[in-house]
């Protein structure tokens, strides 16, 4: 069986008016199989959410290839690009925008069902949209289906979110930030009821989140990406990652995690710190590596010069640093 989803050196730019314009993604390359889930990490500002739109088909790409069930999303003929965009949903990251506020319940989640599944009568309608409630969480339905969003929680709201992007039968969702405007009790609540899902559907997901321990509960094992500045600096599984980190990034926000969250207890001993809080910008991006300006194990003449290649750890670890091709030519 082929990959469901395949990124090849995918890049992506934004034009400027009054000068050239701004890579925020370089050299993409993640593979998804049926079922599996790929987890990216990063903090805010690194194109998680730029990447998530174009694997949902919001957002063109600019550069390299991005392959869905084995065709090219960019040369996709119409129903191609119809049959795509049911294939893949997307659960946005804000709850409160993005329901119909003048909307029930019932409606929003119907609406889809009535135009891609082609299903008109009520009485099967009702039965559809009651089983995906269910499966949701959101009982007893009869007191959900004829609410507005403005009378439902956070929670509640996302969940309606969850149920609209099942309607389409999906074979991919892409969950970019769901929980993070959910309360921390609801949170891994929610994520219990994403993960039941993939285990009766075999629905694949492209998890989005900046929280490490969160991406660890939800991405046992399977895999994860680091990502910092528009490129990938490090993939292998969400185990190996938490621990045999290799790249001086992942080794930060890894040693910022410990101990700030039940989910992640592990003591590594000496906290790992960069040099600096401030990302540079994506307008000015320094030469050879972009971590370099606040990595405390920068090489000169190295690091400052040359953009690192991706070079395999281990079997499945991939890491993007020329400290670790120092260390293995040693």
């Amino acid at each position: 069986m082929g990959d469901l989803m395949r990124l090849c050196g995918l890049g992506k730019a934004f034009p400027q008016r009054q000068r050239n314009e701004i890579t925020i993604l370089r050299n993409i390359t993640i593979t998804m199989g049926e079922g599996e889930t790929v987890c990216v990490l990063g903090e805010s500002g690194c194109g998680k959410t730029t990447l998530g739109r174009i694997v949902a088909g919001v957002s063109d790409y600019t550069a390299g290839s991005y392959r869905f069930q084995g065709k090219e999303v960019s040369e996709m003929s119409k129903e191609e690009r119809n049959q795509f965009r049911n294939s893949v949903q997307m659960i946005h990251q804000n709850p409160y925008e993005s329901l119909n506020p003048t909307m029930m319940v019932f409606d929003i989640i119907a609406n889809p069902i009535r135009r891609h599944h082609k299903i008109v009568k009520i009485e099967e309608l009702y039965e559809k949209v009651t089983e995906l409630l269910e499966t949701v969480g959101l009982t007893p339905v009869e007191d959900f289906v004829d609410k507005y969003p403005a009378f439902l929680s956070g929670g509640q709201r996302q969940r309606v979110s969850i149920a609209r992007t099942l309607a389409m039968n999906p074979k991919l969702i892409v969950v970019d930030e769901a929980t993070s405007m959910v309360d921390t009790s609801l949170r891994i609540s929610l994520l219990g009821t994403l993960k039941k899902i993939q285990e009766e559907t075999g629905v694949s997901y492209f998890f989005i989140t900046h929280d490490l321990a969160l991406g660890k509960y939800f991405a046992q094992g399977q895999k994860a990406v680091i990502m910092y500045l528009g490129q990938i600096v490090e993939e292998c599984s969400m185990e190996r990652l938490v621990e045999y980190p290799c790249h001086p990034y992942t080794k930060e926000i890894l040693s910022a995690a410990v101990g700030s969250s039940d989910i992640l207890e592990k003591d590594q001993g000496k906290k790992y710190r960069l040099t600096g809080t401030d990302n540079p910008s994506f307008k000015n991006l320094p030469s050879g590596c972009p971590l370099h300006p606040r990595c405390p194990q920068k090489m000169a003449g190295t690091c400052d010069v040359k953009i690192p290649e991706s070079a395999k750890a281990e079997q499945g670890h991939y890491v993007r640093c020329h400290l670790y091709e120092e260390e293995r030519q040693r």
